[in-house]
């Protein structure tokens, strides 16, 4: 079970933020969808199976909002923070996540 949480916008569309182990940091997915069921189905569709979101503890920032809602394929990631040190990561595609090797630990 990942941690996240979602937003919805005015329009009537969410934005699903989640929080997935991915290597040895994990990463979080930003999705911008209809509904949350809708944002589940898309990342199923890409191969994450057992993405399930049980309530709303971590919902996505504005500037996260933003990020996702600025991207063509509405769905983007990056490594999850690690407590604000240094720089954090920009935001990738998910297609990037999906060709990169997960580095054995």
């Amino acid at each position: 079970m990942a941690a996240g949480g979602f937003s919805k916008l005015p329009n009537g569309t969410v934005v699903v933020a989640l929080n997935l182990p991915y290597g040895s940091a994990g990463v979080r997915i930003l999705v911008h969808a209809a509904n949350r069921a809708r944002a589940l189905t898309r990342l199923r569709n890409l191969g994450l199976r057992a993405v399930y979101l049980r309530g709303n503890a971590s919902p996505p920032t504005p500037d996260e909002i933003t990020a996702v809602l600025h991207h063509p394929d509405g769905l983007v990631w990056r490594t999850a923070p690690n407590g604000g040190v240094g720089m954090p990561e920009l935001w990738h595609p998910i297609r990037a996540l999906l060709r990169r090797p997960v580095p054995l630990a």
